[in-house]
């Protein structure tokens, strides 16, 4: 069972991961047919985004409420209505609506998915069952590029959703037979002032973001938005500080280790959230290659993603956290800077080193820093820590998502025509600005912080570096 269970909950996560890296390769081919621009698709993929943050705070209180089985089948129920929804879309409005419903069910699938995973699995064996669990996470971006090209060159854009549904009808039907039945539990009220202040703070800050230059709506309207949500936050604040049970626990930030973790990674996620959005773009609309090539090319990212497992825990047992940190987010910005530079003349073999080179670095990155989060946080305050991590992780993408279709749509309207090669370039070159601020950052940590955990400065047992090396997947 410790390998049945985990897989049967990577079915989800392998929906979710694929799903996201499929589409962002079929952006120019849906513009054309629900008859928008592929920047204003932005908005898909920000709303996705939205929605994981403003619901995965209540994903504990839901799966504690109404028992983890429970809400875990009904989320992807909740997934493939989305992504049938996504499927018939006809319009910009319907398909951010569409991907919205799709990120409900995504925001209570994969941290209800690993709740069920630690509460079924012996303490002995939940490093074995965490590694079988994250394979499908690392999959999903590999195979999703080339498989969402291919779909979309030679059939529609449209399968790229339906195939959604005969994987989670599966995944419900295993999940029925297999998974242990999780009775609910008794559960303090649920922060519903924090949740509603909460939610308006993420989705008005990115969604007004994504929409402040869209030339369908007035500059005004992206301008309130933002401030809804810079005033929602605000007002979250202050009822945390007074609630006795507040949905984020912020009290966790006074700890400068697990800070600097949650805001240098957000930091660098800017940067790196911008990149699945900026790279096919510029493959098919600057370079003129079919999703099905460009995808043949960024899937290679995931593939150092993948290896780097091997050798990440090594690393920070050799060097710790702070220098791989500092050194990890300058080396990984580089190589997003690297991107402004290709041109349909360079050389596919070294574009594609050059991807591979970025997604072991950036796997690196994300394995550190997700375990930083916990290496200083009691284990009566990780079920605290978990929600602030992945909301702050979600917000972060959404936000690179917003700030690289927002330099896009300036530098068209500078130069006053259509999507150029240089606008992409000008991009990556800002957004690799945004993740090498991640090092000032770690730069503030001391030299000791984590050593607990990546076992650097002492004799370390394998069981620990084990341990480092899944904590982040």
């Amino acid at each position: 069972m410790n390998r049945i269970i985990p897989l049967i909950l990577a079915v989800a996560l392998f929906m979710e991961n694929m799903d996201s890296t499929v589409i962002a390769t079929s952006l120019p081919a849906i513009a054309i047919d629900i008859h928008t621009s592929p920047i204003a698709l932005k908005l898909a993929l920000t709303s996705y985004l939205v929605s994981l943050a403003i619901f995965i705070p209540i994903s504990g209180w839901m799966a504690d409420r109404f028992g983890a089985k429970n809400v875990f089948r009904a989320a992807i129920g909740v997934f493939i209505a989305g992504s049938v929804a996504c499927a018939f879309a006809n319009s910009l409005p319907a398909f951010v609506v569409s991907r919205f419903l799709q990120g409900i069910g995504g925001a209570m699938m994969t941290p209800v998915g690993r709740l069920v995973l630690v509460r079924a699995t012996p303490k002995s064996e939940l490093v074995a069952a965490m590694s079988w669990l994250t394979v499908p996470a690392l999959v999903g971006p590999l195979v999703g590029p080339p498989i969402g090209g291919f779909i979309t060159t030679y059939f529609t854009w449209h399968w790229i959703f339906l195939i959604n549904v005969p994987i989670g009808l599966i995944g419900m039907w295993l999940a029925t037979r297999f998974l242990p039945q999780t009775e609910p539990a008794e559960t303090p009220p649920l922060d519903f002032p924090g949740f509603v202040l909460s939610g308006l703070a993420a989705s008005g800050v990115v969604f007004g973001l994504s929409v402040v230059s869209l030339p369908a709506l007035p500059p005004m309207a992206g301008f309130i938005t933002v401030a809804v949500g810079v005033v929602s936050g605000v007002l979250y604040l202050i009822h945390a500080r007074r609630a006795r049970n507040p949905l984020l626990a912020l009290e966790l930030f006074r700890n400068q280790v697990f800070r600097s973790s949650v805001l240098g990674g957000s930091l660098f996620r800017i940067g790196i959230g911008a990149v699945p959005f900026l790279l096919p773009l510029m493959f098919q609309i600057g370079f003129g290659l079919t999703p099905f090539q460009s995808g043949m090319i960024t899937f290679v990212s995931a593939i150092g993603a993948i290896g780097m497992k091997f050798v990440t825990a090594l690393l920070f047992r050799l060097a710790g956290f702070r220098r791989v940190l500092i050194w990890g987010s300058l080396i990984a910005a580089g190589s997003i800077a690297i991107y402004g530079l290709f041109t349909p003349q360079t050389p596919y073999a070294l574009m594609l080193a050059i991807l591979l080179v970025g997604g072991f670095i950036r796997s690196m990155f994300f394995t550190g820093v997700n375990a930083l989060s916990y290496a200083e946080i009691t284990p009566a305050d990780t079920s605290k820590a978990t929600p602030i991590t992945a909301v702050f992780q979600q917000l972060s993408i959404a936000l690179g998502v917003a700030l690289a279709g927002g330099i896009l749509e300036v530098s068209t309207s500078i130069h006053g025509g259509p999507l150029t090669l240089s606008d992409f370039h000008i991009a990556f070159f800002i957004v690799a600005a945004v993740s090498a601020a991640a090092s000032i950052t770690f730069m503030r940590l001391a030299p000791e912080a984590g050593n607990a955990v990546s076992g650097h400065g002492r004799l370390t047992t394998p069981k620990t570096l084990e341990t480092v090396g899944t904590a982040g997947k």
